[in-house]
């Protein structure tokens, strides 16, 4: 690894895992954090939960799996140049989706209203909650044991009513500090990622169109660069050239800036970054091409009629399972059933949660197609 700059997280400054364990002799304790994750079953779950498109609509669109690959692929070369800690910023990068529902954010949202009186529902609470309870797999303890700041680094956002209940990963939320500048990297490599991937995946369904995108600064500045170097280039190869290039002005702008914001600030330690404003980040220029990236793609993607008709389906989906559950708790399997006992609602947040797509789909035609078993 390279040499890590002074205000990066390692295993002397960390503040270590809740249960005790003996060191790895091979590996660093970011190392394993992220090799445990590699190997949960929420982990592998992840392929078969979409970020935009449903799972049957295709085969060629991105996946939760396939997302996280590509944040911690970005995450660690950003992390590489400003001297971070590239093994904690993979490790957060690989588990920041792990508690997303199925079916996107249409899921999130329909679970969350269906929690609503409930405590409601947060994806990264319960990525949170996914590796500090869920997952199953030592005997020493429940969940993975995580480090605390991978465990910081995963709790993205958070309700400050949910922080007070968190213990020491929610006290920033409630004292105003910052977390590590890992943790800022991971949250800024998974907006560049989700963008410039939804263009792709928006250009290849045919909900969006090239024209469509020719009107947004970033992209046209970056076809046109692609053009002038490859003469006579077109369809999905110019695509590819294109947001190739977005990317790499994105990842460029961020290093520069990032360097910028550290210099200014000095920060000479851990503690001194949690006191700082927040330093990973884009320049003003960028800042605004991001945002009208984003705006392009709410206003003409994912509010598509397509998209639309699909995540009503999809909250219908939810919301049938959820109300189903609630009004009778014998349909659960066994183990959830006797979670329900001691958690009530939480326990079938968690059993629609960990659900994929496809799971999903085929959960409710086990409970009202009257063909099905």
């Amino acid at each position: 690894m390279h040499e890590l700059a002074p205000y990066a997280v390692c295993s002397i400054n960390s503040r270590g895992r809740r249960i005790e364990e003996e060191s790895s002799p091979g590996r660093t304790e970011f190392q394993r954090d992220r090799d445990r994750i590699i190997h949960s079953t929420a982990f592998r779950r992840l392929e078969y939960k979409t970020q935009v498109f449903v799972n049957h609509e295709g085969d060629l669109f991105r996946t939760r799996l396939t997302h996280s690959l590509e944040v911690a692929q970005i995450g660690r070369s950003v992390a590489r140049n400003l001297r971070l800690n590239e093994d904690l910023v993979e490790a957060i990068a690989l588990a920041h989706d792990l508690g997303h529902t199925p079916f996107g954010h249409a899921g999130q949202d329909a679970l969350n209203d269906c929690m609503k009186d409930y405590g409601g529902f947060e994806h990264n609470l319960q990525s949170l909650r996914v590796v500090d309870v869920l997952e199953e797999r030592y005997g020493a303890f429940d969940g993975l044991n995580l480090c605390f700041e991978t465990r910081e680094g995963i709790l993205k956002h958070c309700a400050r009513k949910n922080a007070r209940r968190l213990g020491d990963v929610g006290e920033r939320f409630l004292t105003d500090q910052r977390p590590s500048l890992e943790a800022q990297l991971a949250n800024l490599a998974d907006e560049i990622a989700y963008n410039n991937h939804d263009i792709d995946d928006g250009l290849r369904s045919g909900l969006i169109t090239q024209e469509q995108l020719e009107g947004v600064g970033l992209f046209s500045r970056h076809l046109a660069l692609a053009k002038n170097q490859h003469p006579g280039i077109s369809g999905r190869r110019l695509i590819h050239e294109t947001v190739r290039r977005m990317i790499n002005t994105l990842v460029a702008d961020l290093i520069r800036q990032s360097a910028i914001n550290i210099a200014d600030a000095r920060p000479d330690d851990l503690s001194a970054v949690r006191a700082a404003p927040v330093l990973i980040g884009f320049s003003n220029k960028i800042l605004r091409e991001q945002q009208e990236l984003k705006k392009f793609l709410r206003d003409n993607l994912y509010r598509h009629y397509q998209v639309a008709r699909m995540s009503t389906k999809a909250r219908h989906t939810i919301e049938m399972l959820f109300n189903a559950f609630h009004s009778d708790i014998l349909l659960l399997p066994p183990k959830y059933q006797t979670k329900y006992s001691q958690g009530k609602h939480q326990a079938i947040a968690d059993y629609i949660a960990g659900m994929t797509d496809r799971y999903a789909i085929r959960e409710y035609r086990r409970l009202f197609a009257i063909d099905e078993t």
